[in-house]
């Protein structure tokens, strides 16, 4: 009877030690040495943002985010759990479409990556694909007076490799694209 009672304490201390401190210090540990983890960007503020958390550009001479359910509110973080053929998703990448089309005529509606009109599953992410930043370039350039080849380049230049060779595609995160365009347009 002693072993038993003995056996029982000790499961859930174990269990609770294991749940409780080991596996989130883990967790804790690993996110703290994720790259650009807690970067904070500084915009005519002490703090605009941090560079792993998406923003809201929507102005013709930025790159666009990808769009957010939580309207890019920490807070609210989230997938809006519409699936593709639910009526209100269909209505909300239609009007996206046809506000890229309006910002860029030029362009053909199979070009738009999919990136540009649907949301992330958190809801915020602060990347685009490749595709997503060049089909921006000529609006931007134009908007910015300034020639493709250069945003072009610019774009390039922000593209991350992903973490490991088959972990993940090549990412560009729209704030720091954003922030070097400013920089760029200063000079």
């Amino acid at each position: 009877m002693k072993t038993q009672l003995n056996s029982a304490f000790r499961l859930p201390i174990a269990l609770l030690v294991l749940c409780c401190i080991l596996c989130p210090a883990f967790v804790a540990a690993v996110a703290q040495a994720a790259p650009g983890a807690g970067v904070q960007i500084s915009r005519n503020s002490p703090v605009a943002g941090f560079a792993n958390g998406g923003q809201k550009f929507d102005a013709p001479g930025y790159f666009n985010s990808r769009p957010s359910a939580a309207d890019y509110q920490v807070d609210a973080s989230s997938g809006s759990n519409k699936g593709s053929s639910n009526p209100a998703c269909l209505k909300t990448v239609h009007s996206r479409l046809t506000a890229f089309a309006q910002q860029r005529p030029t362009a053909l509606t199979g070009q738009v990556p999919a990136a540009l009109l649907t949301t992330s599953g958190a809801g915020r992410g602060p990347h685009l694909l490749p595709a997503g930043a060049l089909v921006q370039v000529a609006r931007v350039a134009r908007v910015r007076g300034l020639p493709e080849a250069q945003v072009r380049a610019l774009v390039a230049r922000h593209v991350e490799k992903p973490l490991l060779a088959f972990f993940g595609p090549a990412k560009v995160n729209v704030w720091q694209l954003n922030l070097a365009l400013d920089s760029l347009a200063a000079r």
